[in-house]
Order: structure tokens, then C-alpha cells, then sequence
């Protein structure tokens, strides 16, 4: 049995919601959600990788057409409930296929893990078009309530939305925190997206947050490790090339219209992520991406690890580490730092690393920014951080 494919580009609102309450039960077709924000170019990009028999917008419903010699793509199946757009590290597109089972199975161990209770609202300020923010909606439907949803993220507005539960990245986490809201209001937040500094946790729970720092990505159905403990169901191991392995009921069944890339990823019942980790008494830490790995002078720095010595410091609000193209090097290793009142200095943060990584992994370069810039799931966009072009931007 098969379904059909909906590209679905509308904002976050009630619409939306009930075309993913449809994909899930199986009255209505797969939908894969994009935003409506796109510039064409970028939302024709995604499109003619997802192929959909049809294209959903405010202005209404029409075939997919991205011209000669182009038709839709096969349908679905019957399982797959909702797709997921993602470029991944390369900026080439590629779609996650995720079924109805997988969605649920995600959403009710993390219902579980947060405990919560009957009733308590979800708020969505997270864009929809990212698994992050499908995956609010999908744990209300599982819950049976209503969720609070938001076009974007304004701090005033989550601070009197009234939810119980809420999910964001780091950066609205800091902002939060900035404005002095009372985040023990909240019943839980989780925190993901991208790496967030143990400063910023700490500060957030010394202030009465239940916080829930998360790891996972668009193929297991958003985050499936909380705290460095899997969700229940789920499997973790690390491979002998340091990588990252996840198994279980949340997992991805393949990516659209790419068996290759879908079969380089999976290894039997694993999924072989793209990041390094280590397990240490139980819990995962997650060391950086693989291919973020910086080499420097013919040393391997993996870049994450770094980020998470300077995160550590007191002078330090946000930080990322990327390298650059450097003529005596190869690449040196930039610490780009959102600083706190009293600004660091390169040697001082080079003297910080080395006291617990070797010293090629120091950087050589510190660039002091007002904040670090972002890609639209909230994660650091290392690309334009690598090209030291953001601030004219």
C-alpha cells in the first residue's frame, strides 16, 4: 500500500496542524512541511528533491511541475507519515522519511521522560518545516491537547503563552534568560539544535528550569538521547571509527528518492551518525561532527571538543570553533565568542584549552562577536563562520 506525497508550505498556525493530525492517522497523505519564508530559488531546490505529487500553499492546492522532462516522484509508503527537508552538512538537499509509528514511538517516550501530565499544553516556536518542531505538534496529538503555536519565537510571547512544556535551541534559551523570565513556570524544556554550554544549563536550572539538554536529528525523529541517556526503546554504541551509532523504533526508514545515501548511513538495525561521541559511566557525550574535525599543522582537532573547553569559561556567553584556511597550517583553528562583560584574550583562552586538550588543539585565532550567526533550526552556521563574512551580512 502506498499514499500520496503533499509538499504542505504554510505558516505555523491551525492549517498545518491539522494536515499533520491527517498524516498521522492516515486519513490524509504524507505531508512533507517547507516554509513559507523560502526565497523561490531555494524552495525550487527543495522541491524537485522531494518530487511531491502535490504542492499545498495558502493560494491553494496544485500539481507538481518543475518542468520538461520532470513529473512527480513515486508515492510513499503507506506508513510514512511525514517527511523532513534537510541539507545536512553539504547544502545538498535531501529528504527524511519518517513513519507514523516512529513519530508516535519518539513523542510518548519523551512524554514519559519529562512527565507530563494529562492536559499540559505544548508550545511550538520552533519552525515546523524542522523536525524540532514537528515533533511538538506530534507530542500533542499523542498527548490530546491542544498546542500553543507561535510564527516565530518572541520572548514576551512565550513568557505569557501559559504552556507547561516547551522546546528551543540555545540561543532562545540565553534570551529567555536575558529578559528575566521565570522559566520555572515552565514544566520542562528541551534544549537541542545544537550544543549548548554547561554556563547556559546551569544558569537556566540555578533559575528553576527543568531543563532537558537533547541529542538526535531529523532521522530519529528529533531527539532520542536526553541527558545522555537514550529514550526508552532506543540504542546507543559507538563505532570503532568513533562515530555515533543509534538503533530502535525512532529511526528513519530511508531518505526520498536516495536508496544510495539511505544504505551509506545504515548498518543493519544502526544508523551511523555523522557525529563523534563517547560513552562515560552510561551516558553519551557527543565529541563534535566528523566532519568538522579541523587539521591543523597535520593534527586532527575535532572542532566540538574545543567549543566545549571554551564554553566552560567564565568570560564566555556562546562559542563556536571552525577552521580557516591558514598558508603555514593548513587550517587554524578560530574561536568565534559571544564574550560576557569582561572580554577574553586569545592567550588566556589558548592557556584555558591546553590545560585539558593538547595544544594544536588552542586556537590561533579569537574573533569576538555580539552573536554567532544561525541557521534557521537554530544550530551555528558553520559555513559562513568559516568564511568570516557573517558580520557584512
Amino acid at each position: 500500500m502506498s499514499r500520496s506525497l503533499h509538499a504542505v508550505v504554510l505558516p505555523p498556525g491551525p492549517a498545518l496542524f491539522r494536515r499533520l493530525e491527517a498524516a498521522l492517522d492516515g486519513s490524509g497523505p504524507a505531508i512533507c512541511p517547507l516554509s513559507p519564508e523560502l526565497p523561490a530559488p531555494a524552495l525550487g531546490r527543495l522541491l524537485d528533491a522531494l518530487r511531491p505529487t502535490w504542492v499545498e500553499t495558502d493560494a491553494g492546492r496544485q500539481r507538481y511541475d518543475c518542468g520538461a522532462g520532470c513529473a512527480p516522484g513515486p508515492a510513499v509508503a503507506g506508513d510514512t507519515a511525514v517527511l523532513i527537508a534537510t541539507s545536512g552538512s553539504t547544502g545538498a538537499p535531501k529528504v527524511v522519511e519518517l513513519s507514523a509509528a516512529a513519530l508516535r514511538h519518539s513523542a510518548s517516550a519523551t512524554l514519559s521522560r519529562v512527565a507530563a501530565r494529562p492536559g499540559e499544553r505544548w508550545l511550538c516556536c520552533l519552525p515546523p518545516s524542522h523536525i524540532a518542531g514537528v515533533q511538538v505538534l506530534v507530542r500533542s496529538l499523542v498527548a490530546g491537547t491542544d498546542p500553543v503555536i507561535h510564527p516565530r519565537f518572541d520572548v514576551e510571547r512565550v513568557a505569557g503563552s501559559g504552556a507547561a512544556h516547551l522546546s528551543v535551541v540555545p540561543t532562545q534559551l540565553r534570551r529567555l534568560l536575558d529578559a528575566d523570565v521565570d522559566l520555572g513556570g515552565f514544566r520542562s524544556i528541551l534544549l537541542g539544535g545544537a550544543a549548548a554550554s554547561p554556563g547556559l544549563v546551569e544558569t537556566a536550572r540555578a533559575r528553576g528550569a527543568r531543563v532537558f539538554t537533547t541529542y538526535g536529528m531529523s532521522e530519529t525523529c528529533g531527539g532520542c538521547v536526553y541527558d545522555g541517556v537514550p529514550l526508552d526503546g532506543v540504542s546507543v554504541d559507538i563505532g570503532a571509527d568513533g562515530r555515533i551509532r543509534l538503533a530502535g523504533p525512532v529511526l528513519f526508514t530511508g531518505y526520498r528518492l536516495r536508496p544510495d545515501l539511505t544504505a551509506a548511513v545504515r548498518d543493519g538495525a544502526w544508523f551511523v551518525t555523522q557525529d563523534l561521541g563517547a560513552l562515560e559511566d552510561g551516558r553519551l557525550r557527543v565529541r563534535g561532527r566528523a566532519d568538522d574535525v579541523i587539521i591543523t599543522g597535520g593534527e586532527k582537532v575535532v572542532a566540538g571538543e574545543v567549543a566545549a573547553v571554551l564554553a566552560r569559561h567564565h568570560a564566555v556567553r556562546d562559542v563556536a570553533v571552525v577552521g580557516r584556511d591558514d598558508p603555514e597550517w593548513g587550517e587554524r583553528v578560530t574561536a568565534v565568542i559571544v564574550p560576557g562583560d569582561d572580554p577574553p584574550g586569545l592567550e588566556e583562552l589558548r592557556a584555558w584549552v591546553r590545560a585539558e586538550l593538547p595544544t594544536y588543539a588552542a586556537p590561533r585565532q579569537l574573533e569576538l562577536v555580539e552573536e554567532l550567526p544561525l541557521l534557521p533550526s537554530g544550530k551555528p552556521d558553520l559555513e559562513r563562520l568559516r568564511r568570516g563574512a557573517f558580520r557584512a551580512d
